[in-house]
């Protein structure tokens, strides 16, 4: 596989100018991935590309005007449906399925022309459903750019730059810091790379470094770790945030991941997570202090829901798909990768809009 990688790459850099200029940066090198799908030696993950259907009805699915606040816990989930056919038809074309590639095209023009989810409600919770759809649908635009005309890469960059400076909001409270904020970055900085606007870029790379500031020795996060029968929940969002900035960054050739703050690295808080999934007593000091747990009002009672499919197929632990590939060593990554093994593999593909689409078929080898 290495070898494989090895030869794509040296051809690429051999094409000069021409690649050069089609190059896109974003959350992974978009020619050299689609590139290697094409090899044999990357059949079954390309299979994992194409294992969900493109269902003809995507293509009347309707723009929403704008995200809700909602009562109580939760997000609007409205634009669930046009998540899910954004992160299927990305995989598949990225696999080279031109029907596809044409749905997606028609699909996100439709949206852009009617400037969906532009009145997105000023709240952190509607907003936070906002920064969710926005991911993948950058994404899927970075996988179809190549094929777009001017016309039509002015008309979606120009519906997707202002809701992603949208999010790019302060809301006077924890949600400022928190999950919510990661999550805000993680889009910020990608969409940063893939435009070429550094200012954005620079967001999610600060922001990854202060989360490892803030962090504490142990790997813990305290906004995330107080929450409850959720603490390990959110630690698990975190680090899905992180590894997309961590992926973002390794496009342009930075490691992110071997990013050291005081003690704390990436390999840190994922063996934290690891520790509380195997022992969850190791979180209990910390999930007492019960801040908005969810429905589930026992902090003893770790939420273990993100080692499982949940609706439309989504995998909340679709950030581990990168992180295996890249074999680094550690024993966060041998544990990482046996947990991938005995849990989590047999799911494929894994597919969620917090990574930003099928993550089996971006990274998986």
């Amino acid at each position: 596989m290495k070898h494989v990688l090895a030869f794509l790459l040296l051809n690429l850099v051999a094409a000069g100018p021409a690649y050069a200029q089609a190059k896109v940066h974003g959350l992974f090198d978009v020619e050299l991935r689609r590139a290697a799908l094409a090899q044999p030696a990357l059949t079954s993950v390309r299979a994992a590309c194409l294992a969900i259907p493109r269902d003809p009805s995507w293509g009347s699915l309707k723009p929403i005007d704008g995200l809700k606040a909602t009562e109580g816990y939760g997000t609007d989930g409205a634009a669930n449906d046009y998540a899910w056919a954004v992160m299927v038809m990305t995989g598949r074309t990225l696999a080279g399925d031109t029907a596809s590639e044409t749905s997606l095209r028609d699909l996100l023009l439709a949206w852009a022309k009617a400037k969906a989810f532009e009145n997105t409600a000023v709240e952190n919770d509607a907003y936070y459903a906002l920064k969710r759809v926005l991911l993948p649908t950058i994404v899927g635009y970075s996988v179809l750019q190549r094929g777009l005309d001017e016309g039509q890469r002015r008309l979606i960059t120009g519906w997707i730059d202002p809701l992603v400076r949208k999010i790019d909001r302060t809301f006077d409270g924890v949600v400022d810091r928190n999950n919510h904020r990661y999550l805000a970055d993680s889009v910020l900085m990608t969409w940063g790379a893939v435009t070429g606007d550094e200012s954005l870029y620079a967001k999610g790379y600060d922001r990854y470094r202060t989360v490892l500031k803030e962090a504490r020795p142990d790997g813990s996060l305290s906004l995330e770790t107080r929450r409850g029968a959720r603490a390990l929940w959110y630690m698990r969002q975190s680090l899905t945030s992180l590894a997309v900035m961590a992926e973002v960054a390794a496009t342009r050739g930075a490691d992110l991941y071997g990013h050291r703050e005081n003690e704390v690295n990436f390999d840190r808080i994922v063996s934290y997570l690891l520790n509380g999934i195997v022992e969850p007593n190791v979180v209990m000091a910390y999930a007492s202090e019960n801040y908005i747990p969810g429905g589930e009002q026992d902090f003893r009672r770790q939420d273990m829901g993100f080692l499982a499919k949940r609706s439309h197929g989504r995998h909340y632990m679709a950030w581990a798909e990168p992180v295996v590939a890249r074999d680094r060593p550690g024993l966060a990554t041998k544990r990482l990768k046996a947990l991938f093994v005995r849990n989590l593999r047999s799911d494929r593909p894994l597919i969620d809009e917090f990574v930003g689409g099928n993550a089996t078929c971006f990274w998986g080898r």
